[in-house]
């Protein structure tokens, strides 16, 4: 049964990596008639038949299953339409800055017959810095009539970077967009449905626990908030970072130790009371009366949660125990584990896209198989004490090889912190938050964030140890590692532990890869409506604007490119070249600052330290030369638009040569033609304002003559960039067109082979992008 299992896993994991839709019916046809002959064969070969069967029906279920979920999507005619709707409130709102977001439920839409989808997530503009107190509080279950504006699934293409819209694909929701300013109608107060009622309940008692302490006065209510119903974005973002430091982000919202422990609690209080009522005793063992208080309490917890894959794996785990002691059997944690992976995936087959489904299952059965050796040799508080430190360096050594993986880091001191901070938020702090949810009362939750308070300040001292960090390994360094960790946690006195320990040292210590002497690799990272680039050479790297300013709460070098700097195992930046004053280029400057060291800063901007970029300005890394063509030094003497003095730089690399413009326009691109046309000339060219009208003459574009053209631009944008006469000058040029927007981040190789932009898009496509 397990080896099926995770065939079938398996079979779920190869669709999702798939860059379109197959056949799915011949595929399931295909597994059928392997797994009929399994039937009649003998012995081993029967195993091998019925686990290829399995595969290939895992392949053909998660296909079928993506085939419907495709088919509910936003009609690309009504992309940008004012679209009149009716729907409900269908999760628990987020404020950011100006307003709120949550999932609409749509019943009704007016202006749009038919092809629409089910589910989308709205964005509503609501409150204005001059007048906050104007903004609605929007209440889960709340039906309304709204005229919205939508876009198909979108979100920024980037190597080593999160996946927004597989991360959209798996909630299924299937388009985004914001709420008109048309005066909306709320039509209902509550539409009672049950899954209203649990989003409703989790709303009145965020509210009520951030009456009770608020998060202005009291800074970790929302990490109690977040134990309680699971809401992860209440927590304070300046918390994430020591949560990551030192591997405890999994405490901090609804974990399967939660669960677990609260269901024990509850039935072991439903056991003692029921023995103690004969009546019920006799017409319902004890035992039975726990098993069943204790699951019907972890499935209000894992509702209440909002049914996350660590919350589901624990429930569907502690389901198939309590059938199974029901039943009178006794399965091994091994089957246990894999019946509830089964689960899990046949409800949700896109779960093996997040990482926490790694980290859960991995975690949880290194913790079973660890703990299945212990059984019956713990006796006094020394080998309980053992076998705790035993079972908290399993877990961590459990969760190496995805940390290294997906995060490319991984705290030294995560054995400490957890050994401290998982019995205080198990045991103390998440029953306080719990019983502060149900009874609100003032000491009950100040008593929660003391103690967590307590908990922090240890915290903040572990986050104060080195973080191990590696450049992004491949995907065969990793299973090397579990192997490897599957070795290493096997009972003392077995051989090959050594043999263990080598295998992790690939993911460990895997070297950065660093573009040869006289080469310049160039990535133009997708960032939306604005402008970020890497480039690197042998032993140097330069950044090229650190990106747009998203919101208050975060910006393109928090999200996109200390991301990407970590993953090529950038820790020091050698030049951070900030070409203008503009948010959608310089709004990343304090994050990538925080984030990494920074040899030079150079930049148009006064009032920021660091030297001024200049016309004239030569230096050679590596045989890679770099030029500053723009601004003059006199143009700083002059008030001028914050677009003119963009800094423009000419990489050049084995005779190839990318000329990077930043938001120049018309009259910068004559005074470039005037004073050097001839040395314009560039391979690739990375397109000046986005594609706007105000740049890119007829002139510029045939003195630089370039081969491609990389337009970095973001989806739908608001601008209207780039413009369709734009584009038609460059296509009859003769550049071929790439835009960030549509083929994700772009990169380039100056110095080695033909020089050819690589759309990150198409290198890695999925068959849900663009759907």
């Amino acid at each position: 049964m397990r080896l099926n299992i995770l065939a079938f896993a398996a079979g779920v994991i190869l669709l999702q990596t798939q860059a379109a839709l197959p056949n799915c019916g011949a595929w399931g046809f295909l597994g059928v008639l392997v797994l009929l002959p399994a039937w009649r064969w003998p012995g081993r070969s029967r195993r091998i038949l019925a686990a290829m069967a399995c595969l290939l029906l895992g392949f053909s279920f998660a296909c079928w299953r993506a085939e419907i979920r495709l088919a509910d999507e936003l009609p690309g005619a009504l992309e940008g339409q004012d679209i009149e709707l009716v729907g409900v409130v269908a999760s628990l709102p987020q404020d950011f800055s100006h307003g709120t977001r949550f999932e609409f439920a749509v019943e009704t839409p007016l202006t749009a017959t038919k092809g629409f989808p089910q589910r989308i997530m709205l964005s509503w503009y609501q409150a204005r810095v001059d007048a906050p107190s104007e903004k609605r509080v929007i209440k889960p279950g709340e039906r309304w009539q709204m005229t919205v504006r939508l876009k198909r699934p979108h979100g920024n293409a980037n190597p080593h970077g999160f996946d927004y819209e597989a991360w959209l694909f798996e909630r299924n929701i299937r388009a985004t967009g914001y709420v008109r300013q048309n005066p909306a109608k709320l039509l209902d107060e509550m539409v009672w449905t049950p899954g209203n009622i649990v989003e409703r309940t989790r709303f009145r008692i965020r509210e009520r626990l951030l009456a009770v302490l608020p998060a202005d006065q009291y800074p970790l209510t929302g990490i109690l908030v977040a134990l309680a119903i699971g809401d992860q974005k209440s927590v304070n973002g300046d918390l994430w970072t020591t949560f990551n430091r030192t591997s405890t982000t999994h405490l901090f919202s609804v974990s399967g130790t939660h669960i677990t422990m609260v269901a024990a609690l509850f039935a072991g209080l439903v056991g003692w009371a029921w023995r103690r009522l004969p009546a019920l005793a006799l017409r319902l063992p004890a035992q039975r009366a726990a098993l069943f208080a204790g699951c019907l309490t972890a499935l209000g917890y894992v509702f209440l949660a909002g049914f996350g894959v660590p919350a589901q794996r624990t429930l569907y785990m502690l389901l198939v125990a309590a059938l199974a002691m029901s039943a009178g059997r006794i399965l091994t944690p091994s089957r246990t584990l894999s019946l509830a992976l089964l689960v899990v995936l046949l409800i949700d087959p896109w779960a093996v896209l997040a990482a926490g489904f790694w980290l859960s299952f991995g975690v949880v059965g290194a913790l079973l198989f660890v703990a299945s050796a212990l059984t019956g040799e713990i006796h006094g508080w020394r080998e309980r004490l053992h076998a705790w430190g035993w079972l908290q360096w399993s877990a961590t050594l459990a969760s190496l090889p995805v940390l290294l993986l997906i995060f490319q880091q991984f705290s030294i001191v995560s054995p400490l912190a957890n050994a401290l901070a998982i019995p205080v938020i198990s045991l103390i702090v998440t029953p306080l938050s719990l019983l502060a949810a149900l009874i609100p009362w003032w000491p009950v939750v100040w008593l929660a964030h003391t103690i967590l308070g307590w908990l922090m300040l240890f915290l903040e001292w572990c986050a104060l140890f080195p973080v191990w960090q590696t450049p992004a390994a491949p995907l065969w360094s990793a299973m090397l590692a579990a192997l490897g960790v599957a070795i290493l946690l096997l009972p003392r006195g077995m051989a090959g532990k050594s043999l263990g320990l080598m295998m992790l040292l690939p993911i460990v210590f895997w070297p950065a890869e660093r573009p040869s002497d006289g080469t310049a690799q160039i990535m133009v990272l997708d960032v939306g409506q604005g402008l970020a680039a890497v480039i690197q050479t042998r032993t140097h790297t330069l950044v090229y604007d650190p990106g747009p300013l998203y919101s208050a709460e975060s910006d393109a070098g928090q999200r996109v490119v200390v991301p990407y700097l970590r993953a090529l195992g950038v820790n020091r930046l050698d030049m951070l070249m900030v070409t203008h004053r503009d948010s959608d280029h310089a709004g990343g400057l304090a994050s990538v600052m925080a984030a990494m060291a920074v040899t030079e800063l150079r930049s148009s901007l006064t009032e920021i330290p660091g030297s001024r970029c200049e016309r004239g300005q030569r230096w050679v890394w590596d045989g890679v030369s770099f030029e500053v063509l723009h601004p003059a030094a006199g143009a700083y003497l002059a008030e001028t638009k914050t677009n003119h003095l963009s800094c423009v730089l000419m990489v050049e690399a084995g005779g190839r040569r990318m000329l990077l413009t930043s938001d120049i326009e018309a009259e910068d691109e004559a005074e470039l033609l005037a004073i050097s046309p001839q040395y314009l000339a560039a391979d690739i060219l990375l397109v000046p304002h986005h594609g706007s009208r105000t740049s890119s003459t007829a002139d510029f574009i045939r003195a630089v003559a370039a081969r491609d053209a990389v337009i970095p631009v973001g989806y739908r944008s608001r601008f209207g960039h780039p413009k369709a006469e734009v584009l038609e000058r460059y296509e009859q040029a003769g550049s071929r067109i790439w835009r960030t927007d549509r083929d994700g981040a772009i990169s380039v190789t100056l110095g080695q082979g033909d020089g050819l932009p690589v759309a990150w898009r198409q290198q890695r496509a999925r068959y849900w992008q663009g759907r």
